[in-house]
């Protein structure tokens, strides 16, 4: 394989939308100031709108049934669509990134998003909608795939921890409001409005980014089609056998789904040891350092997603509070993560991410066995704010050092492969946790929530282990 024998040719994506001067594709410098300031406002703007979609869906979902005359279980598709396509395509796209630059699948992706949002909006029977939201996840596969790829290209080495800070907080607030924002924009519009309002925003994200993101050295070795496909069957087995295990269907489907995609899995990884930058990263998975900061990832938001789903259970059903009081009350948790993420992104770039990651997974572990362990029946708001805050401070201060560890430990020229796994490892670890809240609930329906709570904290506690490994590992980044 020829590496770095060609180079994203100079356009006007290459300056700043001020002064128009060339970015620095091929170094370690970063952006120039103020298209540094330009360049994250684009990787955050398509990132919010790619994870609120994957959040907004559900709160749609009995209305766009009512509205499609069509059932409950088949509405589900909305969700499963976007969420089958993103989790099949991310690592493809991140191994393209790789080889075309990072800015051409990103910008790619928000065109792409972009104009499948405008067809959810307008589709008027589930098939229609269901075929738009693959589309719209492809879309949004891009954009997720080499987001903190951009990132490194954006920032020097010396202040990655303040970019990474920044999108970390971006995808941990999306993800916490998305419910919020749904409520509020179905409050005032009809459902079609999620989706459309995505368009203006696509629009301007694409518009700037064609003048504020940075290119870079670009690879001249063929694309591995056979492994793409591979991924895909992979990891949609996977992503069915969960959802199956979660939804009550019945075992021997489950088994047969799970026993398919070892097979094919083991024939995948095969191909990848054999390749010299393989789709799935599994080069990077060989450096201790990445490998446990992507466990630490999975166990993480596995544990986030365990929480966010059982805690409207609990706040309503046991604690009798209303859908209003239950919003306002989760909301400390992403409103925290504001405060705390941007200064643990600092951190990050003096402190070992292991023992910041080991500390904020440890207070996310207390926060959730407090709720789970010490609310009693009649709790005040603020004794349940309190501990919502404490597991947003935990998270925030994890995310952002465990996030900067993938992409600094990786290679440069393999940014999109480390990228693209970052989101990988969110995406598994949300859906293991949302499928364990519904096999807990299926299990224990009583104490459903409560249960979930302590999974949820089983989780976190084994992420902190895992990050607390990483304090004797080497930190220093790679650079070849």
């Amino acid at each position: 394989m020829r590496a770095h024998s060609s180079r994203e040719p100079a356009s006007p994506a290459s300056v700043t939308p001020a002064s128009r001067s060339p970015a620095p594709h091929d170094n370690e410098l970063g952006l120039p100031l103020p298209q540094r300031y330009w360049a994250i406002l684009v990787v955050a703007l398509g990132i919010s709108i790619s994870v609120l979609d994957s959040a907004i869906a559900n709160v749609a979902l009995p209305t766009i049934a009512r509205y499609m005359h069509t059932s409950a279980a088949n509405s589900i598709w909305v969700v499963n669509a976007y969420q089958l396509a993103v989790t099949i395509s991310l690592l493809p796209l991140s191994s393209l990134g790789d080889r075309i630059g990072y800015r051409r699948v990103y910008q790619s992706g928000i065109v792409l998003f972009t104009f499948a949002s405008l067809g959810c909006a307008l589709a008027d029977s589930l098939p229609t909608l269901a075929l738009a939201r693959v589309i719209q996840g492809f879309g949004a596969a891009g954009i997720m795939s080499v987001n903190t790829a951009l990132v490194r290209m954006i920032y020097p080495p010396a202040s990655l921890g303040r970019g990474v800070s920044i999108n970390a907080m971006v995808v941990a607030v999306s993800s916490a409001l998305g419910p919020t924002v749904a409520a509020g924009v179905l409050s005032i519009a009809p459902w079609q409005w999620l989706f459309a309002i995505n368009v203006p925003i696509g629009i301007a994200a694409f518009s700037i980014g064609i003048r504020a993101l940075p290119g870079n050295v670009r690879r001249d070795s063929p694309y591995d089609y056979v492994s793409a496909v591979m991924n895909a069957f992979v990891f949609g087995l996977l992503i069915f056998a969960v959802d199956g295990l979660g939804h009550g269907e019945r075992p021997v489907y489950v088994a047969l789904e799970v026993v398919a995609a070892l097979v094919v899995g083991y024939f995948f990884v095969r191909r990848q040891l054999s390749q010299p930058a393989p789709l799935l990263p599994v080069d990077l998975l060989r450096n201790p350092l990445f490998a446990l900061s992507i466990g630490t990832s999975v166990c993480s938001f596995t544990a986030q997603m365990l929480a966010f789903v059982s805690l409207p259970f609990l706040m309503q059903n046991a604690l009798g509070l209303t859908q209003v009081q239950t919003g306002l009350l989760m909301t400390p948790w992403p409103l925290v993560i504001i405060v705390a993420a941007p200064i643990a992104g600092v951190l990050s770039d003096r402190m070992s991410a292991g023992l910041l990651g080991g500390i904020g997974l440890a207070l996310l572990t207390c926060g959730l066995l407090l709720l789970a362990a010490t609310l009693g029946t009649h709790p005040q708001p603020f004794d349940i704010a309190w501990r919502m805050a404490l597991c947003g401070a935990g998270f925030g201060i994890f995310q952002s050092p465990n996030n900067r560890t993938i992409l600094s430990s990786a290679p440069r020229s393999r940014s999109g492969g480390a990228s693209g796994m970052l989101g990988t490892a969110r995406l598994t670890g949300q859906t293991l946790g949302a499928a364990l809240v519904a096999l807990i609930f299926g299990v224990v329906p009583q104490h459903g929530p409560v249960v979930a709570l302590y999974v949820a904290a089983c989780f976190a506690a084994v992420a902190a282990i895992i990050s607390s490994l990483r304090v004797t590992r080497s930190g220093a980044p790679a650079s070849a």
